[in-house]
């Protein structure tokens, strides 16, 4: 189910709010340890949704040619479970690392041309099943696998209206190293014409790329907004479970 731009992940978020780590709060744990990483598994619950999926996203030098980029968040969908979210064979890859909770966003570009939704899975696995899940998906170019590519959500009255899964034209799955997470993206065209062979992003982005995923950018598309995501998860991450002490306060002990 999809709900209209603005709502946060937690009830009365606001975007870009900083999180109050009172006196009840957990103890910062040892980055790197088994603590600090079921820790960051809760970010996706006290981060507002516009610290993980801003309303604006800017990529500098992330679109075709090396062509500054900007989208436009035009729908968040609500926090969900896994199920029917993803194509039955990529659900088979992920199911070993757990579903705790799905999140995602959709993104127009400036030109209302392309549209790219942005997911991010926070799964249920340790350090060692994430570290499974990378070495399979790496080892076994699982990314270049047009039957394993991500699902979109549209959003009715927006330029993403018509995105499903006929639609999808280029992907990017990042499967984190030392987090519980998975974070993807999935572009096509905004006037909803089906795209007959999608692209992986990596090879879309290759010099001399040729095929309509390539030559509209949409490879840029899913790889600018999956990493500047990713890049911004991994910063909340970060700043909720080790704050840097601000002026007059001690730092925990």
């Amino acid at each position: 189910m999809s709900v209209v731009v603005g709502l946060g992940l937690i009830g009365g978020a606001v975007a870009g709010a900083v999180i109050d780590r009172g006196p009840d709060a957990a103890p910062q744990a040892a980055p790197g340890s088994a603590a600090e990483f079921a820790q960051a598994r809760d970010v996706w619950h006290s981060a507002p949704v516009g610290t993980l999926f801003p309303p604006t996203v800017a990529g500098k030098g992330a679109g075709p040619g090396g062509a500054d980029r900007v989208w436009t968040r035009v729908g968040v969908a609500a926090p969900s479970a896994c199920t029917g979210a993803f194509d039955p064979l990529l659900g088979q890859v992920l199911a070993p690392t757990g579903c705790l909770k799905l999140l995602r966003a959709t993104y127009v570009d400036s030109t209302s041309t392309t549209v790219t939704t942005v997911g991010l899975l926070v799964t249920t696995a340790d350090a060692a099943g994430m570290q499974a899940l990378g070495s399979r998906w790496s080892g076994e170019h699982l990314g270049d696998r047009t039957d394993l590519i991500p699902r979109p959500v549209a959003f009715p009255g927006t330029p993403a209206a018509a995105f499903g899964v006929k639609q999808r034209g280029s992907w990017d799955v990042r499967v984190s190293a030392n987090l519980p997470f998975v974070v993807y993206a999935v572009s096509g065209f905004a006037d909803g014409r089906a795209v007959p062979s999608p692209q992986p992003a990596s090879a879309a982005l290759a010099a001399g790329a040729t095929t309509a995923p390539a030559q509209a950018g949409l490879g840029h598309d899913a790889t600018g907004l999956a990493k500047a995501i990713d890049d911004r998860l991994n910063a909340t991450v970060t700043a909720e479970l080790h704050p840097t002490p601000t002026a007059g306060t001690e730092p925990p002990r």
